[in-house]
């Protein structure tokens, strides 16, 4: 139970959370549909613009029915063999292209798909002259399937995983095939996941921006985002850059309500090795499909991965090392992404103790309620209106009072802050919630509150969430290149910017020693954010006895 001036404290940090997001979101938005009358029709509705939003919906339903797909007889692979030679590993191994920037993922399957990559110099081995190409709608679909099918596959495993041995005894006792196993027990579990992940997975893919500037080849394959950076940063037509957003906002709302009315999808994953027993697909037949189905995806996760450390060990890594330019790059990415994690925490720590006062009243004010619902939906708030979008607002609210090259530190603080709060709300909230209901009394009844309860109560146990959460928030933004892609200069560069420069200037070896260097920055920050999750729900609760479940991303 809470104190009237904690109570207080948390709505004011909650009204403060509240307008920070809505100002860095409406404001822009606002900016937007202000400059729209302004623009002629044909800016929005002509024969490109459609093909581009075509091309937008065609490539990311297209990803979500591969990466779907495709993840269905692995998962199915992987909950019939709990003791699977390095199951655990691979598991893991799966959570490694949700921490790796997509930029460096990018770079991976260009070093195995790509003109110079390993599949064409082993069919040049064999005679065969006409190399594949990753670049086009096919190298956005298998770099789409790269880092969904194991996002699809956590999260369809973990709705099996649920499901109680004593399923799997009585379908053993009946005698059920595998065909009745999977029409009675596997579907009806995956299925109850499968329309959250597809939703997710869709969501992810419709507002793609990085993949598909690298890999898209050419204006035949551009998605929205792309043609509002292409927009602004090249053409120089705010104009058309505001009519692209517009519509890209139209899209993305679509998707979200479409999204809100599926099955929530599992994010927490599944667990790391400990699936129930099962006593079906003990035939030849199954175990060699089975581990078939789970090699093929092990190495086609393992193939880019590899090829972005044996060509980034190529490198002349301490030469890059010392660059002034690397050092420059460096220095920028490591304060914007602290400044980023550090304001999305408070933000978010705004947003879940403003609502943990508010439940702690027991009858609530309506406008009380309201404001919870608000805050909970703020998340959603924020993937409504994608960064390149954003971006493209604040360009339109301060190009006429100074020069954007002035304010764009703050600009990509800002957006790379609110593209890691609804991680940042999702670890932060479940950790003080069980924290309260274990800590609230008791501190009420010794009369300890305010900055004492803090750091004798609060803090012992909370620091860890709050590590994981700004270790996650600092990855997202040390990987994002969608913010300085807009706003990024000589003065203002990040690693994956200049990762990305060298690209475009042909100097691959460089570029590939360097995405080296940022991929296991950002993997060590994950990891760091991962092991803080994992100890803390290893550690036993002292007063109940009970032991969590350890559970992976």
């Amino acid at each position: 139970m809470l104190t009237a001036g904690e109570r207080g404290r948390g709505l004011a940090a909650g009204a403060a959370s509240f307008a920070t997001v809505a100002l860095f979101i409406l404001a822009p938005s606002i900016a937007l549909v202000s400059a729209s009358p302004a623009m002629p029709g044909r800016a929005i509705f002509d024969s490109y613009t459609l093909s581009l939003l075509r091309f937008t919906v065609l490539q990311a339903v297209l990803s979500t029915l591969l990466s779907v797909g495709l993840a269905i007889p692995v998962v199915l692979a992987l909950g019939r063999r709990p003791a699977f030679p390095g199951r655990v590993w691979i598991l893991r191994l799966m959570a490694v292209p949700m921490g790796l920037p997509v930029l460096i993922g990018a770079l991976g399957l260009i070093g195995i798909f790509g003109r110079q990559g390993l599949l064409n110099r082993m069919l040049a081995m064999l005679g065969l002259e006409q190399p594949i190409g990753i670049y086009g709608l096919g190298g956005i679909l298998l770099a789409h399937v790269f880092f969904n099918l194991p996002l699809a596959c956590r999260l369809m495993l973990a709705g099996l995983e649920r499901l109680p041995t004593e399923t799997w005894r009585l379908s053993s006792s009946l005698g059920m095939g595998s065909w009745s196993t999977f029409r009675f027990i596997e579907a009806p579990a995956l299925t109850r996941t499968l329309p959250g992940a597809a939703g997710l997975i869709f969501m992810l893919c419709a507002t793609s921006f990085t993949l598909v500037l690298v890999l898209g080849g050419g204006p035949a394959a551009t998605t929205l985002e792309v043609a509002i950076y292409q927009a602004l940063r090249f053409d120089f037509d705010p104009p058309r850059a505001v009519a692209l957003s517009l519509l890209q906002i139209a899209l993305t709302a679509c998707v979200l309500i479409a999204i809100s009315r599926l099955p929530a999808a599992d994010v927490t994953g599944g667990g790391e090795g400990r699936a129930p027993q099962r006593f079906d697909g003990k035939g030849l037949g199954s175990r060699v499909w089975d581990g078939l189905a789970i090699l093929l995806a092990t190495v086609f996760l393992i193939l880019p991965l590899s090829a972005i450390v044996t060509a980034g060990l190529k490198a002349d890594l301490w030469r890059l090392l010392t660059m002034p330019s690397f050092r420059q790059a460096a220095v920028t990415s490591l304060a914007i992404a602290l400044a980023a994690g550090t304001l999305a925490i408070l933000v978010a720590s705004g947003i879940v103790l403003a609502r943990a006062a508010i439940v702690d009243r027991r009858k609530p004010a309506r406008f009380q309620a309201l404001f919870s619902g608000l805050l909970a939906g703020l998340s959603s708030l924020v993937l409504l209106v994608p960064p390149v979008v954003l971006g493209t607002g604040w360009f339109l609210l301060v190009r006429p009072y100074t020069d954007v090259a002035r304010v764009a530190p703050a600009l990509i603080v800002a957006i790379n802050m609110l593209m890691a709060l609804p991680f940042v709300v999702r670890i932060l909230e479940p950790a003080y919630q069980t924290h309260a209901r274990r800590t609230d009394r008791l501190a009420a009844s010794l009369g300890i509150s305010g900055a004492a309860r803090w750091r004798l109560v609060d803090w012992p146990v909370l620091r860890r969430p709050l590590l994981m959460a700004l270790s996650f928030a600092m990855a997202l933004s040390l990987g994002d290149l969608g913010a300085v892609a807009l706003f990024g200069s000589q003065d203002l560069t990040t690693l994956p910017w200049l990762v990305y420069s060298r690209m475009g200037s042909y100097r691959t070896n460089d570029a590939d020693g360097l995405a080296l260097i940022l991929g296991v920055v950002c993997l060590a920050l994950t990891a760091l954010g991962t092991a803080g999750a994992a100890d803390s729900n290893r550690r036993p609760d002292i007063a109940t006895g009970d032991h969590d479940r350890e559970d992976g991303r």
